[in-house]
């Protein structure tokens, strides 16, 4: 697990093998999340990024009798 500090300014710095990890870039948005006693930081990717994410995926839907 790493631990980093906050600043005065409440300022965080990501460690670089986390942001080598994630494939976070200077200037990139990322989304923030708090949960309990928990914050996730969600990089936000472009939308030229997710071109094709959802290629072939199924998009039947199976709808009640009163719907057809």
């Amino acid at each position: 697990m790493i631990s980093v500090t906050v600043s005065p300014k409440f300022q965080v710095v990501i460690p670089k093998e986390v942001r080598e990890s994630m494939g976070i870039i200077s200037g990139q948005k990322v989304q923030i999340i708090t949960y309990r006693n928990r914050i996730e930081l969600i990089p936000i990717k472009p939308m030229k990024e997710m071109k094709g994410v959802l290629r072939g995926i199924d998009t039947a839907v199976d709808r009640d009798d009163d719907r057809l």
